[in-house]
């Protein structure tokens, strides 16, 4: 009986390893060299001009390739319009931003050919020019996703990691999408660009007499000037850079902060001073942080695997006209 139900369970095993490897096989680098020749270059040219026009828009469209991968896989989900939308979710609502710059490219790209090109192609394909243009690496996006027909509210909800869990229910969120420790460090160094708002590190802040930081792994001055910027009762919306002193270029120095006690969310932080940080947490830290080339190389390779969470290929979904609604 044993060795029929281990027989079963490897063929089950099997069976959705097939289907995951085909998943992905339907994704290649080239899917639009005949289709769309030019959609990549107009898709460049359009991240290019919102960068000029602001440069946190960078980090705030590979933050929604993040986001919307991690929910339903990445299928353009996080893009829909509506009162039950991924938008509202708490994790995205009033800082998930970007939206009119993918309308933006989406137009661009159907002027040069309608119908062909998914917004989640556009999200991943914008989310890597975002990085180079930023000043970090390039890498080829594997292409073909289409786009998922309906948002996931409580997914959002539920399955995006916040900035006030721990490693191990980090860790888990990652896990369940395929993702490794590896990756959860790695893709936590994408906060070396971008801003983030008083309300996601506030209460790392102040102690309970409002004397001091609440927090002790953060380094002295950066929590004086914190507390200046985000007072108790504050505006919760007031923004900082993630990586300070290193606010808009892509590169190893998050990782150097966290080494300093400079790292702004506290999920950040813990991945070196926490109790729960593992020691390959911790190690991963130390050598990203004194070997650029090993990080970059890190974060292309898990950012390949994150875009190829669960994606909707062949006659699944659909080429959405508008990425904010379902044809």
């Amino acid at each position: 009986m044993k060795s029929i139900i281990c027989l079963c369970c490897w063929v089950v095993a099997s069976v959705l390893l097939c289907f995951s490897i085909t998943a992905t096989a339907q994704l290649s680098t080239t899917f639009y060299d005949t289709t769309c020749p030019k959609a990549l270059q107009i898709v460049r040219r359009e991240v290019k001009s919102a960068l000029k026009n602001e440069m946190r828009m960078g980090a705030s469209l590979m933050r929604l390739h993040f986001h919307d991968c991690f929910v339903n896989g990445c299928d353009g989900s996080v893009l829909l319009d509506g009162n039950d939308t991924e938008k509202l979710a708490v994790p995205n609502r009033n800082s998930a931003r970007g939206f009119e710059v993918l309308d933006t490219i989406k137009n661009a790209v159907e002027n040069e050919c309608s119908g062909v090109v998914s917004c989640a192609d556009i999200l991943a394909i914008a989310a890597r020019d975002s990085v180079l243009l930023s000043g970090g690496p390039s890498w080829k996006v594997p292409l073909g996703r289409r786009d998922g027909l309906v948002a996931n509210q409580s997914g959002a909800n539920n399955g995006l990691p916040t900035p006030f869990e721990t490693i191990p229910q980090i860790a888990a969120k990652f896990a369940a999408v395929g993702l490794n420790i590896t990756d959860v460090v790695s893709l936590s160094g994408g906060h070396t660009i971008g801003l983030a708002r008083c309300a996601t590190f506030s209460s790392r802040l102040f102690n309970f007499s409002g004397t001091g930081a609440a927090d002790t792994t953060l380094e002295t001055n950066m929590a004086t000037d914190l507390q200046r910027l985000c007072p108790q009762n504050g505006d919760g919306n007031t923004t900082t850079a993630l990586d300070r002193n290193s606010t808009d270029l892509f590169d190893n120095h998050y990782f150097k902060n966290l080494i300093d006690g400079k790292g702004l969310l506290e999920s950040d932080q813990i991945l070196f001073s926490s109790d729960d940080a593992a020691a390959a947490t911790k190690s991963l830290v130390q050598q990203y942080s004194q070997n650029s080339s090993l990080f970059f190389r890190d974060f292309v390779n898990s950012m390949i695997k994150m875009s190829n969470i669960s994606p909707l290929t062949g006659s699944n979904g659909e080429i959405r006209k508008n990425c904010r609604v379902v044809n």
